[in-house]
């Protein structure tokens, strides 16, 4: 899977999980404040991870994570190795 398809798929399911308008979904937008994720969608969102992309997210995992591009690449690099 190439690094544009797995954007197109997270894409793809925020849109779709968390009712936001594709154009809001920016690269260097704040993933929790644009999806205004509180700590249980945050779980909604771990457990879509697991199920679309086959691996654990481990809570540490998201620390670093603030934009949607950190997103991206945290997903990218666990999906290539």
């Amino acid at each position: 899977m190439s690094k544009e398809e797995i954007i197109k798929k997270i894409n793809e399911f925020l849109v779709d999980e968390f009712e936001v308008e594709p154009n809001v979904i920016q690269p260097d937008a704040n993933l929790m404040e644009t999806l205004e994720l509180d700590s249980l969608d945050l779980v909604d969102l771990v457990v879509i991870i697991e199920k679309n992309f086959g691996f654990k997210v481990q809570g540490e995992d998201f620390v670093d994570i603030k934009t949607f591009q950190h997103f991206y690449d945290y997903v990218w690099s666990k999906v290539e190795k």
